[in-house]
């Protein structure tokens, strides 16, 4: 019975980045591993294995000594570094994206959530079975899985058609959503949504502006289904909406799979983006370009954007000066909030209420 409750174990290797390396210690603990193990090295994404041989060798003696469950890599691997770090270590190899998926498949609650998690799984099987494909069909390696070439082609197929039926099902849902959305319009209710990076504080907020009680958590991707709740702020109601966190280096698949959650924020009359406050200011800034990135891709109207800096309770007012300076292009536009204290609400709802206002002209 203790070995089944044993906790599982990874050994963590990332870039030189610190705070890429932090980022991806809090993707292995939400997905449920213990980092034993960090090792801060070169990456080599062109190389045989994604690193160099000696890195390679200093990590199977770490296997060796450790014995950890996965070693995950902070980065992409193509399929055929995957499968020659797993053969030279013999050891599961979780890469970055691998490892998110993980995490999505742990959170996804609603049916919509699972089937946008599983469409994302399909699309990644989909990138590796095109890799194997083309080694099978060049003799590098003998077809997939001890399969012959006719198989693998079928197998190609069968992911295809999987992943259709995944679409389809969430064609269904979009027109759904857009429904409610027509339905919303027709009783004049304005719609708001909460945007940012993964644990920027966004369900605080949320749970603060609708009094819900939301599950609120440090892990990362605490939510992936979209929450739509009714407020009022002064005599006018409005719908507020939370939905799935950014984060860095996400595969444009895996946004492509969430496209039916994130497009509320495509029809949303205002955008909360929630900015973690505390962070240093160089993380903040990249956390800024992920989001505003993700959020062009979705066409979302930059006019329709307010930032709230949030846990602005945990910083030096000068340091909030700093950081707003840095991190956005008009200081003014920036609402300091803490969702947690109240702090600062009421001058985000006085902002909420002048862009949609500004919209309806």
């Amino acid at each position: 019975m203790g070995q089944l409750n044993r906790q599982l174990c990874a050994i963590l290797v990332s870039g030189t980045s610190r705070s890429d390396l932090d980022e991806a210690v809090l993707l292995c603990e939400s997905a449920g591993y213990q980092v034993t193990k960090k090792i801060m090295h070169s990456l080599n994404p062109t190389s045989k294995y994604g690193m160099g041989g000696g890195l390679v060798e200093s990590i199977g003696e770490s296997v060796s000594r450790l014995h950890p469950d996965v070693v995950v890599y902070n980065a992409m691997l193509r399929p055929s570094q995957n499968y020659n770090l797993a053969s030279q270590l013999k050891i599961k190899i979780l890469d970055r994206t691998a490892l998110i998926l993980e995490i999505f498949e742990l959170r996804a609650s609603s049916d919509e959530s699972r089937q946008q998690v599983r469409l994302a799984q399909l699309r990644y099987e989909m990138l590796h079975a095109r890799e194997k494909v083309r080694l099978s069909k060049m003799g590098e390696q003998p077809g997939f899985m001890g399969i012959g070439k006719f198989e693998v082609d079928v197998y190609y197929n069968d992911i295809r058609h999987r992943m259709e039926s995944v679409r389809a099902k969430l064609r269904t849902s979009a027109k759904r959503r857009e429904l409610h959305r027509t339905s919303r319009r027709r009783t004049g209710l304005c719609t708001v949504s909460l945007a940012g990076y993964t644990s920027s504080g966004k369900t605080t907020l949320f749970n603060a502006l609708t009094g819900e009680d939301k599950e609120r958590s440090e892990d990362l991707f605490t939510t992936l289904a979209t929450t739509v709740r009714r407020t009022t702020f002064g005599s006018t109601d409005h719908l507020i909406s939370d939905t799935v966190g950014f984060i860095s280096n996400l595969p444009a698949f895996m946004i492509e799979a969430f496209k039916s959650t994130l497009e509320e924020m495509t029809h949303a009359d205002a955008i909360i983006l929630v900015v973690d406050a505390s962070d240093p200011v160089p993380l903040a800034k990249s956390k800024m370009a992920d989001c505003k990135r993700t959020l062009a891709e979705l066409d979302v109207e930059p006019a329709r954007i307010i930032v709230a800096l949030n846990k602005a309770d945990l910083v030096a007012p000068e340091e909030l000066d700093l950081l707003a300076e840095s991190v956005l292009d008009d200081a003014a536009q920036a609402v300091r909030i803490s969702a947690s204290t109240g702090d600062g609400l009421d001058s985000l709802k006085q902002r909420l209420s002048a862009v949609i206002g500004g919209n309806d002209t």
